[in-house]
């Protein structure tokens, strides 16, 4: 006897369930790829275990509390103050790429919908939606995006915290004896990144190994949890933290859970971001439908913080169009009344003191410089002190009878309400269409207290989407606090991400690799900043601060006027150096990786061509440089790699060099594939806080 199953196959796993003959389906295999087969029922395979119900409850897709299962929940709901248990019904529909489960439970009134839909470039995209089928209201207290079953042989967890100026912090766990859970309760996905985890296999790291990586599609609370069950495997779970009370369905009323993202891969970490990259690339929404080459930015936020005017602006954006740079960005301080943190936002309305022409001869001067002209909101916040909130105190987050907490002197506004997102879209609107505006910056500088839930955020993304819609040549950069809200929810509204306002080049190697993780390269934001950096204090050279933000969406975050006319020169020379191959740095696969000695390394594009850079922040231990590994090559017969630059590292005793080396730099040099991959690259010196970067191609 076989089982009757419905199976998704990808290049590297295959995601395999099998019919039951009452309620959900029941999941049979999520991990390496399978060979598509019919082995026996899962109930053939399952002995009696002691201390048990008579009746086997295995894991399905939608596991409930009450009915003999012990685990995590899919849903949980309320009706009349009481816990209903749902007994569903299912009808399944599979094909090659999407398997739909319809599960209803006619006596409770109830339905939920799970889809799961294979990815082209091979990440499982899960779907849940509850509707309310029956005649009186349901109280909704958690809907799971995903719940997973984990191989009992999976090793450990990675996962990422932070805060402002320091986002994206790698934390490495074993596997829980018990259970692991990281969950968002400050209104955004916050300053460790999406919400997401990596799973590791055993002997897993960035080239080999099954991992299993998820994260959700969503920019609120969320919980992640991985939890062990008693039968020697691990439950990972993830979906968005609602208010209690915030979800009651009414009859014929639905709640859809956020998409959660699931890569599976053999070939280790660099395999798993290769799947979300896909997966979150195909969710940007480009104006004319493709993206051009990423505009190299100026942001004057750094160069002048609020102490600005048209004269002031006007000698920055000539300063920034002399070095090459593609669109020049006004930051905070250019609306009414703001002078620093403590006033004017919900007034979106140019300041008659620092712009007394209003905006658009500034735009039409920065246009005519030959670039693109881009100006900071913040539209989801109001100061008290702004004639917003005196109009409309009552459009603030709040709760009755209790303090309103502020940060940065400011409060939240409700954008669950329509009136408030209706202001809003008529503020920013009037804006677009007065003023030649290509880009806005889109921030938000404070968490959420009282919260939101997540009609706060839904009220967000419709407010995005009708700006959006209005205007489908303005592109949006995600920002909040820096990186506070850079997630895969946001993806299909904004064009770009902020980083992290910490712009310290050592800060940013380890950040923006973190990025790379969950969300491709050319949607992060990285500046070149000031020198010493305004977040840390540091010096670091021009050169190393230009390599570290190379990869990225290439942009400058100081005042060129203040540099040397070397230094002018040297961030011009970066400037043009970005241009030449940004082509091949936003397409393609990025493959992170470390040496010995603290170096770490990055290579972004195809194999026919790719950038590869070798990063050292502190100074070397030993005497010389081990070869480094490039495991990505191993299957190529011919490597070609050229030494372009060698970033950093000019000050003090110059560096040795070898025939080797300076032939590199000449021209490229012929490897073979296996022996990049297992001997390894041959390094120059490196000095503290510098970057070699190579240009290769395989054959």
């Amino acid at each position: 006897m076989t089982a009757s199953l419905v199976q998704l196959h990808s290049a590297e796993a295959s995601l395999v369930l099998e019919l039951a003959a009452t309620g959900a389906p029941l999941w049979r295999h999520l991990g390496a790829r399978l060979d598509p087969g019919a082995p026996a029922p899962l109930a053939d395979g399952r002995t009696a275990a002691s201390f048990s119900l008579d009746q086997d409850v295995p894991l399905s897709t939608a596991p409930l509390a009450g009915l003999g299962w012990f685990g995590p929940a899919a849903v949980a709901l309320r009706r009349g103050g009481r816990a209903v248990v749902p007994v569903f019904t299912a009808k399944v529909e599979a094909g090659a790429k999407r398997i739909a489960i319809r599960l209803t439970d006619a006596a409770n009134g109830l339905l939920l919908e799970q889809v799961i839909t294979l990815d082209p470039a091979g990440a499982f995209l899960f779907d849940a939606r509850l509707t309310n089928l029956g005649s009186d209201a349901v109280t909704l207290d958690w809907l799971a995006s995903a719940l997973l079953p984990l191989p009992a042989s999976s090793a450990g967890l990675l996962s990422w915290r932070g805060r402002h100026n320091g986002e994206l912090v790698e934390c490495a766990e074993a596997m829980p004896a018990q259970a692991w859970q990281r969950e968002g309760r400050r209104g955004i996905s916050g300053h460790g990144g999406p919400p997401g985890v990596v799973v590791l296999g055993e002997g897993a790291g960035h080239h080999t190994g099954l991992i299993h990586a998820l994260q959700l599609a969503w920019s609120g609370d969320s919980r992640i949890a991985v939890e062990r069950d008693d039968e020697g495997y691990w439950l990972l779970s993830a979906g968005a933290v609602l208010q209690g009370g915030e979800v009651v369905l009414a009859p014929s009323q639905s709640h859809d859970a956020p998409q959660a993202i699931l890569a599976v891969s053999c070939t280790g970490r660099s395999g798993a971001s290769a799947q979300h990259h896909a997966a979150v690339r195909d969710r940007v929404i480009w104006p004319g439908g493709q993206m051009r080459p990423r505009p190299v930015h100026l942001n004057s936020w750094e160069a002048c913080y609020f102490d600005h005017d048209e004269g002031r602006i006007g000698a920055l954006a000539e300063a920034a169009a002399g070095i090459g740079i593609e669109r020049f960005v006004l930051d905070d301080g250019w609306f009414k009344g703001r002078n620093s943190d403590n006033a004017g936002l919900g007034d979106w309305i140019c300041d008659p003191v620092k712009y007394p022409r209003g905006l658009k001869p500034l735009a039409d001067k920065v246009r005519g410089l030959g670039m693109e002209f881009g100006l900071w909101v913040e539209p989801e916040m109001v100061n008290p002190d702004s004639d917003l909130y005196r109009a409309h105190p009552d459009w603030a987050l709040h709760l009755p009878d209790r303090a309103q907490p502020t940060a940065r002197k400011q409060l939240v506004l409700n954008l669950a309400l329509p009136q408030v997102r209706d202001y809003l879209f008529g503020a920013l609107d009037a804006l677009l269409r007065e003023v030649p505006i290509g880009y806005l910056k889109w921030d938000h500088n404070r968490d959420l207290a009282p919260a939101g839930g997540a009609a706060q955020v839904l009220g967000t993304y419709d407010l995005l989407a009708r700006l959006r819609a209005a205007h489908p040549g303005v592109e949006i950069e995600g920002c909040a606090g820096g990186g506070g809200r850079s997630d895969a929810g946001l993806v299909p509204y904004v064009h770009r991400f902020w980083t992290s306002d910490n712009i310290d080049a050592v800060s940013r190697v380890a950040m923006q690799r973190a990025f790379l993780n969950w969300l491709p390269p050319e949607l992060m934001g990285s500046h070149v900043g000031a020198s010493p950096a305004h977040a840390t204090g540091r010096s670091q050279s021009l050169g190393f601060r230009a390599a570290v933000a190379m990869p990225g969406h290439f942009g400058v975050e100081l005042d060129p006027r203040q540099l040397s006319t070397d230094d002018r020169a040297e961030l011009a020379d970066w400037i043009a150096f970005h241009k030449q191959w940004r082509h091949v740095l936003h397409h393609g696969q990025t493959w992170l990786g470390s040496g010995a000695d603290g170096l770490v390394w990055q290579a972004v594009g195809r194999a026919e061509q790719f950038l590869l850079f070798v990063i050292r922040c502190a100074p070397a231990l030993d005497r010389r440089p081990q070869p480094l590994p490039l495991p990505f090559l191993s299957a190529h017969q011919a490597v070609d790699l050229q030494l372009l630059r060698i970033a950093g590292g000019q000050r003090g005793h110059a560096m040795a060099s070898a025939p080797l080396f300076e032939a590199m730099q000449a021209a490229p040099q012929r490897f073979t594939g296996s022996w990049l991959a297992r001997a390894g690259l041959p390094l120059p010196p490196l000095k503290a806080e510098s970057v070699a970067i190579y240009q290769g191609s395989a054959a």
